[in-house]
């Protein structure tokens, strides 16, 4: 009688075969005891099971509804800049091109080039300045550009423009002076500059109105006042020091030193040097705007007649 083979029943391996599940034998990543996802009939899924919450809720809380269309849930509100002790806005991270050195510096010394001509003949010519750091190294170079009318016409009052070039002999700075009248009467029009970067405006000084003690306003490219200059009551033979102080006038954050050359140089000649200290933090635009206000001063208080007079 021929026989026939049969196929082994499952019992009859003694190796479990790959991919096939065996009753007893735990699989590779499950657990023993713990019914797998679609393996077990009649457990639910994970997540969904009733009286277990899902992931970042807590149990007994309830998922919020969505706001009414069209309208929006208020959110976390933003940080505030918040105000350094020392009384000026924090610094802006935007430098104009050029003005890179600026931001490490916290001290500049002007010196205005002596003009033969005006010694010899006595004729005021355009004014001429050198910007150097604590260490004597050249920065800037200023140079006014005026109409000789002006000059001798308005004397210290004329409009003119002045460039500020570096070292590379490229302007980094415009700095533009309107004709405007002086003193505690004319508070319409009094003393200002402007300074530009290109065509964008930087700041401006706006000269306030006084009697007897010269004040001055920093302000930035929105018109408003950042800084404050004080000047002193009387101006003679020594250093002239111009407070800058906080707009509110209650911190002092550098000062604008005139500082005394010799009574020749003083009578013969304009030259005039000057030291310029500010905070190293200020902004960059800022620090420009006070040397304007630093070569402002110098024309309404230390040229021709006005500066004689002082002495």
């Amino acid at each position: 009688m021929p026989t026939f083979a049969t196929a082994p029943l499952p019992d009859a391996f003694s190796i479990p075969q790959p991919g096939i599940p065996q009753p007893g034998i735990p699989q590779p990543g499950m657990a023993p005891g713990i019914p797998q996802p679609g393996m077990a009939p009649g457990i639910p899924q994970p997540g969904m099971a009733p009286g277990i919450p899902r992931s970042g809720m807590a149990p007994g809380i309830s998922r919020p509804a969505p706001p009414p269309y069209g309208i929006s849930m208020p959110g976390p509100e933003a940080p505030q800049p918040m105000m350094p002790q020392g009384g000026w806005s924090p610094r802006n991270t935007t430098c104009p091109p050029g003005l890179e050195y600026l931001i490490a510096l916290d001290r500049l010394y002007i010196r205005q080039q002596l003009e033969l001509l005006e010694v010899v003949v006595g004729w005021e010519t355009e004014n001429k300045y050198f910007v150097t750091n604590t260490n004597g190294q050249p920065l800037f170079y200023i140079m006014e550009e005026s109409n000789i009318c002006a000059r001798l016409c308005l004397g210290t009052l004329r409009n003119c423009v002045l460039h500020v070039d570096n070292t590379n002999h490229r302007e980094v700075l415009r700095m533009v002076r309107p004709c405007r009248c002086s003193g505690c009467c004319c508070f319409c029009c009094m003393q200002m500059l402007e300074v530009y970067s290109g065509e964008m405006l930087l700041g401006s000084v706006i000269e306030d109105c006084h009697i007897f003690r010269p004040s001055f306003s920093i302000r930035d490219a929105s018109g408003e006042t950042v800084l404050k200059i004080t000047g002193p009551y009387f101006r003679f033979c020594g250093n002239a020091t111009y407070k800058i102080k906080s707009a509110d006038g209650l911190h002092r954050v550098g000062e604008i030193k005139k500082k005394w050359s010799g009574f020749a140089t003083e009578i013969f000649t304009d030259a005039d040097d000057f030291s310029l200290h500010f905070p190293m933090d200020l902004d960059v635009k800022i620090k420009a705007v006070l040397l304007g206000a630093c070569i402002l001063i110098d024309f309404m208080y230390f040229e021709g007649n006005t500066k004689r007079n002082s002495i």
